[in-house]
């Protein structure tokens, strides 16, 4: 295949849902290859993934959503895939919306395409605390690439060859996404976002607290301003 596509699947205690998503990207996405990266669960996530037909990469203890990301960045480097697509364990992104993520990779439109639940008709509808957040976070990225974004916290995205590269060698830590594209920027990669509508969690439970959504909220901003003072 001209183009290979990987899924990317970073799971956490996810043996409820992770059966049903890889069912649906195999319905929907037949051409693509699927990695689960199964991040220290304590339930049979890797089991349920292995028996779905997924490839399942293990850490042996949580290592938190950035590290896991980068297991799989780095599985789709070594294995020369040219688009890696994010999709989350929990249903919450809808196989039939991957096609919308993948097309504008394909085309040479941008390197990163981002699928904001903001653009569009999107039915989504954030607690006030969460949204404020995520108001802030897509005003700030908006100033400092130059170019409005609505959805930074969304996981749902497709990275071109050279974006894959890139994260296969330097990905954030803890709640990365924000911070991903604004290290994506300055490194002059091309940012671009398209309407998706997202799901409810199928099953399971977030992992974002009140608490650690102030925690995140702190976290990612003094994340951005380091990255903005270093040179590179």
């Amino acid at each position: 295949m001209k183009n290979k596509l990987l899924i990317i699947i970073p799971a956490f205690n996810e043996e409820a849902t992770i059966a049903g998503v890889i069912a649906s990207i195999r319905r929907h996405m037949p051409a693509a290859d699927i990695v689960v990266v199964n991040d220290g669960s304590r339930d049979r996530t890797a089991e349920r993934a292995s028996s779905g037909g997924a490839v399942v990469l293990s850490h042996l203890y949580n290592m938190g959503i950035g590290a896991t990301m980068q297991t799989g960045y780095k599985y789709a480097r070594s294995k020369g895939y040219s688009i890696a697509v994010q999709v989350d364990a929990d249903g919450q992104h809808p196989a039939d919306q991957i096609e919308r993520l993948v097309k504008p990779v394909l085309e040479g439109k941008a390197d990163i395409v981002v699928g904001s639940r903001f653009l569009g008709e999107g039915d989504y509808r954030p607690s006030i605390a969460r949204s404020a957040g995520m108001a802030i976070f897509s005003k700030l990225v908006s100033i400092i690439i130059k170019e409005k974004v609505t959805d930074t916290t969304s996981g749902f995205r497709a990275a071109g060859k050279n974006c894959i590269d890139y994260f296969a060698s330097r990905y954030p830590d803890d709640y990365p996404e924000v911070e991903a594209l604004v290290l994506l920027h300055k490194k002059g990669f091309s940012i671009m976002e398209v309407p998706v509508s997202m799901a409810e969690r199928a099953g399971g439970r977030s992992s974002i607290t009140p608490m650690r959504s102030v925690y995140y909220m702190v976290k990612v901003l003094l994340a951005i301003m380091v990255d903005l003072m270093k040179k590179n």
